[in-house]
């Protein structure tokens, strides 16, 4: 395809490439309307890797679900089985080669972009869009403003920080972009008598992250224990502890209670399941090697998400039955919606996102574009409540905060005996779904591909380091994945994927695929196991 030359960067002071009068970031999805290219977007690119039979990536999303999530999916790591649209991968930018155009990308130029800030840009332009034009949902958390020692925001928007271990793969800093996210409750869970009660919120938040991080293993929600946030049962008027008394500071909380507190107390807590109205705001930035948490300024996209209705367990059997019925038939994926409100899907979840135009401006995206995060967001083995990140937060007072992964080490999914990351790697036999990452191979295999144990468990619990010895890219990587991606930028083709691979086209991605065996079970590498949840 044709290539678009690079737009020029703009002067720092301006926000790098972020100002201009004619910017409008609804744009370009209000004239897309009919264009959808590819309608199993949801199809994620990891999806079409070469196992070859001795590397399962798929492991870490097709599994066994745990109720109300009735999807077991594990089959899919045994055999390929795509829609007739889904055999072609779309994903085009996974085999070009765009080194050259990269390469024209000084470290000055590439410095000065990840320094951009264009959130602020996207809030100011819509606060003044009338509700008719735009009904979806606009940033209001202030940045700039920060957090408190709580991990709340200090704008009094009700967006709570929280620090969580990444998702195995993808997801991971070192394979190109690194996030953060925020959860906000409805306003009822956090009041009291219609009055803002900041005890009433942070045990809300810590009942809903005990109902959601719930260690599987235990059956019994009576027998579950949480570590929590020191909390005062007495301001909240609730026994978390179960000692017989609601007094004191208590940091472990045993079993769920039976509702929320303050003003939705009449509202049940039920395992694995959010209570309508909650909120999920996520940025997706590149790595910034200047950045103490890694977090460039500017953002890659902008993801936001809401429950808006609650399913019984017999209407989420009967979401993923349905769901399994219209792959049986070759149906292609449908959600209501349209890009200024947000798709929803069948599991009462409506998501909505912002990406970056060719200038680096977040815009609205377009029907195809929000598809692609329906994916994993819908109906796959490994989510709790169609969710992944509160599942991963880190326990207590210290998973309250922005996301930073010092200090944070390598533990184990539940029910594995050993790390999570060295799990991957030696399952996957690579730092990536592509085995593309070669900075991951070199630091942590040997020649022969056996994963090099011991400096993997250094950042391990008990390890001199922590995760970040495992998953942040060295500087040079963390510059030249920005580059890359910044080459999609000026392309617009988000329809042909996001995916950024160093030194070339990736190598071990079907461009087209039969259905057909993985030739995994054959090998012995089927497995069972993967869990969103971790042994803390």
């Amino acid at each position: 395809m044709a290539t678009p030359a690079l737009l020029p960067l703009a002067d720092p002071g301006m926000g790098n490439g972020t100002g201009s009068a004619d910017y409008d970031p609804l744009a370009h999805a209000r004239d897309s309307k009919a264009r959808t290219v590819n309608w199993e977007a949801t199809v994620p690119a990891a999806c079409y890797t070469k196992t070859e039979g001795l590397s399962n990536p798929c492991w870490v999303c097709h599994t066994v679900g745990r109720e109300p999530n009735y999807l077991v999916d594990f089959h899919l790591q045994t055999a390929y089985a795509f829609s007739d649209v889904a055999l072609t991968n779309h994903w085009d930018h996974l085999f070009e080669d765009r080194s050259e155009e990269e390469a024209a990308i000084s470290d000055d130029e590439i410095r000065a972009w990840l320094d951009g800030d264009n959130y602020t840009l996207l809030k100011e332009a819509l606060q003044d869009v009338p509700a008719d034009e735009y009904p979806g949902y606009r940033p209001d958390l202030d940045l700039a403003q920060g957090f408190d020692e709580f991990g709340f925001a200090r704008d009094g928007s009700g967006w709570r920080a929280l620090r969580y271990k990444p998702f195995p793969g993808t997801f991971w800093p070192t394979n190109g972009s690194i996030d953060d996210v925020f959860v906000r409750l409805p306003r009822a869970f956090r009041t009291r008598g219609g009055e803002f009660h900041a005890g009433v919120a942070r045990a809300n938040l810590s009942i809903l992250e005990a109902a959601i991080a719930a260690d599987p293993r235990v059956q019994d929600d009576d027998a579950l224990v949480r570590q929590i946030e020191p909390l005062d049962e007495t301001d909240v008027a609730i026994d978390l502890d179960r000692d017989g008394r609601a007094e004191g500071v208590v940091q472990v909380m045993r079993g769920l209670p039976r509702t929320f507190v303050g003003d939705a107390s009449n509202v049940r807590v039920e395992r694995y399941v959010h209570p309508a109205g909650v909120e999920y705001l996520h940025s997706v930035r590149y790595v910034d090697p200047s950045s103490p948490t890694g977090h460039s300024t500017r953002m890659k996209e902008l993801r936001w998400s809401r429950k808006d209705r609650v399913l019984d367990h017999a209407a989420h059997l009967a979401a993923y039955h349905a769901e399994d019925d219209d792959k049986d038939k070759g149906l292609l994926p449908v959600f209501e919606g349209r890009p200024n409100i947000g798709l929803s899907n069948d599991f009462g979840w409506r998501l909505a996102g912002f990406i970056e135009d060719g200038e680096g401006r977040l815009r609205l995206q377009t029907d195809e574009e929000q598809r692609f995060c329906m994916g994993c967001h819908s109906a796959i083995g490994v989510t709790v409540d169609q969710t992944f990140t509160l599942a991963r937060k880190v326990p207590g007072a210290q998973g309250w905060a922005y996301q930073d992964l010092a200090g944070m080490k390598d533990v184990p999914q539940a029910g594995h005996a050993q790390p999570e990351v060295l799990t991957y790697f030696e399952r996957v036999r690579g730092g990536d779904e592509f085995r593309a990452n070669r900075e991951i191979h070199d630091r942590f295999f040997d020649a022969d591909g056996e994963v090099r144990r011991a400096e993997v468990l250094r950042a391990a619990p008990g390890g001199d380091l922590d995760l970040r010895h495992l998953v942040m890219p060295g500087e040079r990587r963390a510059l030249d994945l920005a580059r890359a991606y910044r080459v999609l930028v000026a392309r617009q083709r988000w329809d042909l994927g996001r995916d950024v691979v160093l030194g070339g086209a990736a190598t071990r991605v079907f461009p087209k695929i039969d259905n057909g065996d993985t030739e995994l079970g054959k090998s012995g590498l089927v497995f069972m196991d993967g869990s969103v949840w971790l042994n803390w």
